[in-house]
This record gives structure tokens, sequence and C-alpha cells, in this order.
């Protein structure tokens, strides 16, 4: 690919991260999000309330009473409503929470399954349905490695 269309191409990719509610859910499509990943909408009226079917599945944020942000936890679906200030609702919309389209390596030992993110080079990544003490072992050194972080920035 010549290098003078990858200005091209970064500008529409981040053109296209911000879309209308509307844009992204004309004909009743849902939502699709990808895990440990987030998407920006704009909604035409002021938001009030929101309310996620599983929290577990998709994070949503409100970044102001106009923009949402959607962020995939694990894979599923869920729904999201938000309700105005007289408790009508705005959006009513089902969130497909899918695993990560790249970077993501899995290697079958057996039954037993292990994730790596590989982006140039791999390394370990708890996902859920990995073997057990290997999600586990990796999750409590992520944990381990985010509180180092933490304390060395001066946090508690």
């Amino acid at each position: 690919m010549p290098r003078l269309m990858m200005p091209v191409l970064a500008t529409i990719a981040a053109t296209l991260m911000t879309l209308t509610w509307g844009d992204a859910l004309a004909g009743d499509a849902s939502v699709d999000v990808f895990v440990d990943r987030a998407k920006v909408f704009k909604i035409q009226q002021p938001a009030d309330t929101v309310i996620v079917g599983n929290p577990v599945i998709a994070d949503v944020t409100m970044h102001d009473r106009y923009t949402v942000v959607v962020t995939g936890k694990t894979a599923g679906s869920t729904n999201l409503i938000i309700l105005d200030k007289d408790s009508k609702p705005i959006i009513d919309e089902l969130i497909n929470v899918g695993p990560s389209p790249t970077d993501l390596v899995t290697v079958m030992r057996g039954t037993n399954r292990y994730t790596y993110a590989c982006s140039p080079y791999c390394d370990a990544s708890a996902q859920v349905g990995d073997e057990k003490d290997a999600f586990e072992i990796t999750s409590k050194q992520i944990t381990t490695r985010n509180e180092m972080a933490i304390q060395a920035a001066g946090g508690n």
C-alpha cells in the first residue's frame, strides 16, 4: 500500500470511530464491540439514566449527556437502555461483545486452551475459557504488575 494512502485511511478510521447512535443502529441492527475495546456514540437527546442488562459483558459510560462510550468486557450479549429526564427511552438496543479480532493467538494443548496477545511479541493474556491454572496465574501477574505501577506513580 502506498505511503500516501496511510494518512487517508487513518482519517477515515478515526471518523468511523465516532458514530451517531442512529447511524450505528439503523435497521434494528445490534451494536458490536470487542472485548477490551471501546466505541464512542453520540445520541440525539440528553441522557438521564443508563441501564446495562449485564455489566459483566459491557460497560457503558456517559462522557457527557450526549456521548456514550461502550466498552466490551467479556464475550456475550446484553442490552442497553438509556432514558431521558422523563424516563422515556432514548435507546433500547442489543449490545454484542465478541473476542478481539486481531492480535490474539489461541493455543490448544489437548483440551486446555491458552491465549496470547501477539503484537508483535507474544505475552500471556487471560481470557475467559482458558485453562484454569494458566488463567489464574496470568490474572495474578497482571494484577500485581498494575498494583506496582500504581504504587510507583504515588497512588494508593
